[in-house]
């Protein structure tokens, strides 16, 4: 007999009919001789919902009255489930996050995990009955309530296989598994039966969608097994685990990329000691996600240097980063929001050479520009115009015959 956890993301429970769905396959999976522990997201566009009409309501939305408000979202989820499940006679109890012993930080709105007290939940799995826990949320040590930010039900889902180790933890999504490029990009995209954790949390940096990278993070260092399946069809999709995982290890397993980036340039910046310690301390303070870093060569005293930022973050980059520059008496600071980022990510690259220099001559057949370029032992990201990133990534994607 084996603990499965099973997260279901938004569209998996967007309606009533989906709700049965699902409700119908947790109870197979018990009649399979499984114990399940269930965790879900807020139904369909609920969150986005919810945020409309908080702005609907007022401009001021305290980050603690904007978690109160969030975590109603996956409460519905839980409820109509264990509902569902009663019907078809499946016992069922449903848990909030403070409920299910999930302790955070005080960070509203980015919540991390400190602690979980599973008490309750492993009393509900022993006694054969199915827990299923509000994702995305916990209560802090301040005893407030919190959300864990984007993808945060994946976080929950694996936090509690960690805790309660689980033999497997199920990510139940629209699409069938982990693919070798967007199949909206890329039609010609192949689902991959297994990938390393040190793959996925490349692919989830860099762009790919399917897992969010915290949950990854906490699956590598607690080893728990992620099994990515579609919600829709229940066919096997692609498994995440210690490196090795793959019978054979392709030189480069997928090509992501990401579009909603903006690139921070600071000009004429003084080349000397503590100058980028200030800079980029100032941009930690404020919260922003720092992705690749460029600094030019040092010319009469003076450097230019670039940095990469998710777009719904560039008001407060571009802030931060004008004050440091004055205290810095850099020259000026600007913002560039028409590029993309495509990255190729594949363990093989360890030890096969020329993998950079492919990209760099598939790039250039097709006279795309590379402005940034960042390079890790198993990936290798280019930042380009925006116009040329679908392109970029169909290219590389048959170039390496992916």
């Amino acid at each position: 007999m084996a603990l499965i956890v099973q997260k279901y993301g938004g569209t998996s429970v967007a309606d009533a009919d989906r709700i049965r769905v699902v409700a119908d396959h947790i109870a197979r999976t018990r009649r399979s001789g499984n114990d399940v522990v269930v965790v879900v997201s807020a139904m369909g566009k609920t969150t986005d919902d919810l945020v409309r009409l908080a702005d609907l309501v007022s401009s001021t939305q305290t980050p603690r009255e904007m978690d109160m408000l969030l975590t109603a979202g996956e409460r519905i989820s839980m409820a109509l489930l264990c509902m569902a499940l009663a019907d078809i006679g499946v016992p069922a109890l449903s848990f909030t996050g403070s409920q299910a012993g999930i302790i955070t930080d005080t960070d509203h709105q980015r919540a991390k995990i400190v602690e979980i007290k599973a008490d309750r939940l492993t009393e509900a799995v022993r006694s054969k009955t199915v827990p299923v826990v509000a994702g995305f949320q916990g209560v802090s040590t301040a005893k407030n309530v919190t959300t864990l930010g984007r993808g945060g039900s994946d976080t929950t889902a694996v936090a509690l296989a960690s805790v309660l180790q689980a033999d497997v933890c199920e990510i139940y999504t629209d699409v069938s598994g982990v693919f070798t490029a967007d199949p909206r990009v890329v039609p010609s995209a192949k689902k991959i039966p297994a990938i390393s954790f040190e793959e996925m949390l490349e692919l989830a940096s860099s762009g790919g969608r399917v897992l969010a990278l915290r949950s990854v993070e906490f699956a590598r260092n607690f080893n728990v097994p992620l099994h990515v399946r579609s919600s829709f069809t229940w066919e096997p999709g692609t498994w995440v685990g210690e490196e090795g995982v793959a019978m054979e290890q392709a030189v480069v397993s997928a090509v992501s990329h990401e579009s909603h980036e903006v690139k921070i340039t600071i000009t004429k910046v003084p080349d000397h000691p503590g100058v980028a310690a200030a800079i980029f301390r100032a941009v930690a303070d404020q919260g922003v996600n720092i992705d690749m870093i460029v600094q030019n060569t040092s010319v009469q005293g003076y450097t230019d240097i670039s940095f990469t930022a998710p777009r719904s973050e560039m008001e407060a980059a571009l802030s931060v980063t004008s004050k440091a520059a004055i205290g810095i008496g850099a020259e000026s600071v600007s913002a560039d929001q028409d590029i993309g980022r495509v990255s190729l990510v594949g363990a093989g690259m360890k030890t096969h050479p020329g993998v950079t220099a492919k990209v760099f001559e598939t790039l250039a057949k097709l006279d795309i520009n590379i402005e940034m370029i960042s390079t890790s032992a198993i990936r290798i990201s280019c930042v380009v115009r925006e116009k040329d990133l679908e392109r970029a990534v169909v290219a590389l994607h048959e170039a390496f015959e992916l």
